[in-house]
C-alpha cells in the first residue's frame, strides 16, 4: 500500500513545463520563460521579486516591457509604445492590454493568430462544470470495520475545470452516502468532500485520473447492539467533523455522447493520517456524468 501511495502522489504532482533559456539583454544575462512562441514572443520571469517581460520580434530583437510612474505619479505605460511599434500592421489594439502576464499572452496570442492562419492557441479560460451521480460498495477501509462487511453506497458529485478542449485538472465537489451495515455495529456516514484531480490519460473518447480529497466534512450514525440475549442493549451515537484524511483514489471517464459520459471509480484506496482498517479497500462505483 505504501508503493501505491508513492505511485499515486507522483503521479498527481503536475509539474510545468516552460521553455527557459538565458539572453543577454542591455548587458544582463537573464533566464526567461517563453511564454508566447510565434511571430512575436513573450518571454518572463521574476527576478528579484519581480515580474519582468520582454518581447522578441522575428529578428530576434529583445525589448523589455515597463510600466514606470512619471514625476505626477501616474504610469507612463511605455509597454504599450513597445507593442505599438511591432503591431504596425494589426488593427488589434491595447487599450485594455495590462502589463500582467495574463494578458500580455492574450494580447499576443491573438496577433500572431491575426497574421498566420496557422498559428493555434487556446482562448480565455473559462469555468465549465460537469454534474455526475454514482453507485457503488464499499467496505469502509478506513474506518473500523472488523468484520469486512461491504455496503452500498450513493452519491453526487459537481466537476469545475477551465474550458479547454482537452481539460487536465478539475476542482470536485463530492457528496455521497454509505447505507447502513448490516452487523452488531451498524454504522453508516453521509460526507461532503472537497478534492482535486488530475487526468493521467486525457483523450477525446477516454480519460484516466487521480483523484486527492483535500478536506471531508462527515455526519456519523452508529447503532451498537451487544449479542448478550439475556441481557439485550442497544447504544446510539451521532456524531460530525471535519478531517482532513487526503484520501487518494482513481477513476475513469468513457465518452458515450458529445456531452456525457459513464464513469468508473475506486475511492478510498488509502488516506493519510488516518488509522486505515487491514482489510483490502473494497470502494467501488459506477456512474454517469454531463456537462451543464
Amino acid at each position: 500500500m505504501k508503493k501505491l501511495l508513492v505511485l499515486v502522489c507522483c503521479i498527481t504532482l503536475n509539474l510545468s513545463s516552460f521553455s527557459q533559456q538565458t539572453y543577454t539583454i542591455n548587458n544582463e544575462t537573464l533566464e526567461l520563460k517563453t511564454e508566447v512562441d510565434g511571430s512575436l514572443d513573450l518571454l518572463w520571469n521574476i527576478i528579484d521579486s519581480n515580474y519582468r517581460y520582454f518581447v522578441k520580434d522575428s529578428e530576434e530583437n529583445i525589448q523589455e516591457l515597463t510600466n514606470t510612474k512619471g514625476s505626477d505619479n501616474k504610469y507612463l505605460e511605455e509597454y504599450k509604445v513597445v507593442l505599438s511599434s511591432l503591431i504596425q500592421n494589426s488593427t488589434l489594439t491595447l487599450d485594455h492590454v495590462k502589463l500582467t502576464l495574463f494578458s500580455l499572452k492574450e494580447f499576443l496570442n491573438n496577433y500572431n493568430s491575426s497574421i498566420n492562419s496557422n498559428y493555434t492557441f487556446e482562448d480565455r479560460s473559462k469555468l465549465k462544470t460537469r454534474l455526475s451521480v454514482f453507485g457503488g460498495l464499499t467496505n469502509n477501509s478506513i474506518v473500523e470495520n472488523s468484520s469486512n462487511t461491504t455496503t452500498p453506497f450513493f452519491g453526487i458529485e459537481f466537476e469545475f475545470f477551465e474550458q479547454y478542449k482537452l481539460p487536465r485538472h478539475a476542482l470536485v465537489f463530492n457528496l455521497r452516502h454509505n447505507l447502513e451495515t448490516n452487523d452488531i455495529t451498524k454504522y453508516s456516514v453521509t460526507q461532503f468532500a472537497l478534492g482535486y484531480r488530475f487526468r493521467i490519460i486525457n483523450n477525446e473518447k477516454f480519460s484516466a485520473y487521480a483523484n486527492l480529497k483535500f478536506v471531508t466534512y462527515s455526519f456519523y450514525n452508529s447503532t451498537i447492539s451487544n449479542d448478550d440475549p439475556n441481557n439485550p442493549a442497544t447504544y446510539k451515537n451521532n456524531s460530525s467533523g471535519i478531517e482532513t484524511p487526503f484520501t487518494l483514489g482513481l477513476g475513469a471517464d468513457y465518452k458515450i455522447t458529445e456531452n456525457s459520459f459513464i464513469t468508473f471509480r475506486y475511492h478510498n484506496i488509502y488516506a493519510l493520517f488516518i488509522d486505515n482498517s487491514n482489510h483490502f479497500p473494497v470502494d467501488f462505483a459506477i456512474g454517469f456524468k454531463t456537462n451543464l
